[in-house]
């Protein structure tokens, strides 16, 4: 008989982490995860915050929607790649289902905090439709995932979960993507609307062919 899917998912995920590249991929989420508190002690023309009109920065509304979205999503993304660490799930389980809770609670409210802030995104229609889609998507998924999860269908939550991660981890794609477009775009702005999508549709392709079922033979 052939292995579950459920199996190969994990192993191949086990796979990863034993790899040289895990290390780095920790980092950045770290890193990334981090890096949203630097907004708590610098002024307002730092970062994306300098690109955007008086008028906005002014409106409560959207600081709220803000500084929820990057300090949520920023703890999401620093303990969300736990969750996918083979050791610390068969070690201590009830960290694992501890973390995983903490991250679909960020992600809930980060992701519905991305959505709104979206519509208001530097650069017009194009990035807003972008960054809204990858809101959504992250949303919908992580909530999926929860929701699997609590019916105990484990293979499907992990699958979901790859695709909730690989959303998630566009806060590190964005900041990668985004210095190497400049110089060819030949401004921010264009380069802006490109990484909207780029940060977040090629991580979507990779979830995918990390959890898609491979033909197998009895």
């Amino acid at each position: 008989m052939s292995a579950s899917y459920s199996t190969q998912l994990t192993q191949r995920v086990s796979t990863l982490a034993r790899k040289p590249l895990w290390p780095l991929f920790a980092l950045l989420c770290l890193a990334v995860g981090l890096y949203p508190g630097i907004y708590l002690f610098v002024d307002r023309s730092f970062g994306l915050l300098a690109t955007k009109p008086r008028e906005l920065l002014a409106d409560a509304a959207w600081n709220v929607a803000f500084y929820t979205h990057i300090s949520l999503g920023g703890v999401a993304l620093a303990v969300g790649w736990t969750q996918f660490a083979s050791r610390l799930r068969n070690s201590s389980p009830g960290t694992h289902r501890l973390l995983g809770k903490l991250y679909v609670g960020s992600v809930l409210l980060s992701a519905l905090a991305g959505i709104y802030i979206g519509f208001f995104a530097t650069g017009g229609v194009i990035p807003s439709a972008g960054f809204v889609s990858l809101g959504i998507i992250w949303f919908c998924t992580t909530l999926s995932a929860y929701r699997l999860i609590k019916n105990r269908q484990l293979e499907a939550h992990r699958i979901m979960m790859t695709y909730s991660y690989a959303a998630c981890f566009a806060g590190v794609t964005l900041r990668i993507w985004l210095p190497l477009m400049i110089p060819v775009m030949g401004e921010f702005v264009a380069a802006y609307r490109i990484v909207a999508w780029l940060c977040w549709i090629p991580n979507l392709a990779v979830a995918h062919l990390m959890t898609r079922r491979q033909p197998q033979v009895a």
